[in-house]
Order: C-alpha cells, then structure tokens, then sequence
C-alpha cells in the first residue's frame, strides 16, 4: 500500500521523527508528500538534512494543503496547537492523534469539525521500527481512515485496531510496558554479574535473551506457557528458578504493574480532557 495523501506531522519529536522515518523507509509516502513541525529551528534543520522533507514552523502553514494530519505533540501543549489550525481543519481532515490521554470527543469539540479522528498508541520501541501500537477511530472515523492510520504504524512495528475506551489499558500494558522489561533485563544483568560474569558479557547475554524468546514466540506462534516448558527439564535449573519466581510472586507483580499504569493512565485523562473541554 502506498499513499497519495499529503501528511502534516505536527509536532515532530521522537515520535514524529520515527513515524516520519518509518514511512519513508517504508516507501509509504514521497518525500515531497511530508511537512513537519517543531517549535526549534534547530529541530526542524535536523529533520531537513536527516530526511529532506518540507518543515514548518507554523503549524497552521504546514497543516494547509494535508489531508492527513498527525498530531504529535505533548498533551500539555495540545491545546494550543488545536486552537492554532483549528481555522483551517475541514471535515474531510483525517486527524491521527499520538497525544497521552486525549480523548477524540475533546479534540472534535476544538476543532468544530466532524472530521474523522483516530488516536493512537505507540510505544518508544517504535523508534527502532520494533513499536506496538494500538489504534482507536472515532465515531465519524471509516474503515478507509483505519487504513491509513494502519499503514503509517505498520511502517514502524506491530499495529492492533481497539475500542477508544480500552486505549488506557493499552497504556498500561504497552505503553508503559518497555520500563518493565528494562527492569528484567537489568536484573538479569546484576545476577550475571553477581555469579561471576563481566558486566558487558551478561548485559550482552540479557538482551539477546529477552530479544530471542520475544521473537521465539512472534514466529513461532506458541504460547509463553509451551515455550517455557520447552526450556524447563525435571530436576534442571529452569524450572528451580521458576520456582523462585512463583516463590516471589513474579506473575502478579507484573499483572499489578499493568492494572496500577492502566488507573493512573485513566486518572491522567480525566485530568487532561477537563470533561472534554480543550477549547
């Protein structure tokens, strides 16, 4: 699939750089199709040597002419860039939102456009084309909106379409799920450490553990509980680590991290929105 829309990526951060990267490596979209934003000339002077599209200082500028506008801005700043293009949004705009916690409703009553809206969900691995993301559309969004939406977040990682209303689980689970894994791997790392490997031999070693047994379980399809007891022998070392780990209550810990992101991440909304008033 490749598309013919004009995108305008607001905001362009490290988000919108990776989204911005992935569809060029992807050859989703001609360069001369891509406008980006930034508030720092110094930014967008890194954006036009790194991947030689238009940029934009003025959001409105760079919104006039797209079809498709990618709002990946901080949710502390998005009212202001809503309030900004507001005047020139029309209803045929599809507008992809990366923006924590804002819900479609509230950016549809800024706008004052039955435009369709998607919002989204990535995670940072995106940035290395390795992403999970979620999409949600809104009421006026159509399958041919998803399309789109899905495309651009194919060019960076795995996409999953989802109801609006489970995007906080999302967060909870994806979204914040990179700082957990992080939180394995360097403790895989210390008890390397702490048995007599060099730092760099186990942080190596860790890595490419939890790298493997991730793409073990993508290509082969198999649940997480099969794989394991491949690996877990009667009377090995698997399954008396395993049993440490069940000891120490591994499993709800992680279950509870999910559930503890997802609250706070429905908290944080209901904060942002101010019952849907960003106008």
């Amino acid at each position: 699939m490749r598309l013919t829309e004009r995108i305008a990526i607001l905001g362009a951060g490290r988000i919108g750089m990776a989204l911005m990267g992935g569809m060029i490596k992807a050859d989703l979209v001609e360069l001369d199709n891509i406008t980006a934003t930034a508030r720092s000339e110094a930014t967008l002077e890194h954006i036009r040597q790194r991947f030689s599209v238009k940029t934009h200082t003025d959001n409105r500028d760079a919104v006039k002419g797209c079809q498709v506008i990618i709002l990946a801005v901080k949710p502390q700043n998005i009212r202001e860039v809503l309030q900004e293009i507001a005047p020139v949004i029309q209803e045929q705009h599809l507008i992809i939102s990366v923006a924590a916690g804002i819900t479609t409703r509230a950016i549809q009553q800024a706008l004052n456009q039955p435009c369709p809206i998607i919002r989204a969900m990535p995670n940072i691995p995106v940035v290395v084309d390795a992403g999970a993301s979620a999409i949600a559309p809104g009421n006026t969004a159509e399958d041919r909106h998803l399309r789109i939406a899905r495309a651009i977040f194919e060019a960076v990682g795995e996409v999953v379409v989802v109801r609006e209303s489970q995007l906080d689980a999302v967060t909870g689970l994806s979204g914040s799920g990179p700082a957990y894994i992080y939180m394995v791997i360097e403790a895989l790392i210390e008890g390397g450490v702490k048995m007599g490997l060099s730092r760099d031999i186990a942080t190596r070693l860790s890595v490419q553990t939890v790298l493997g047994a991730a793409k073990l379980m993508k290509e082969s399809g198999q649940h997480p509980a099969v794989l394991r007891d491949e690996v877990t022998t009667p009377g090995g070392t698997a399954i008396a680590a395993i049993h440490e780990l069940e000891e120490h209550a591994l499993r709800n810990m992680l279950i509870s991290a999910v559930e503890t992101a997802t609250r706070r991440s429905q908290e944080l909304r209901q904060l942002l929105n101010h019952h849907d008033d960003l106008s």
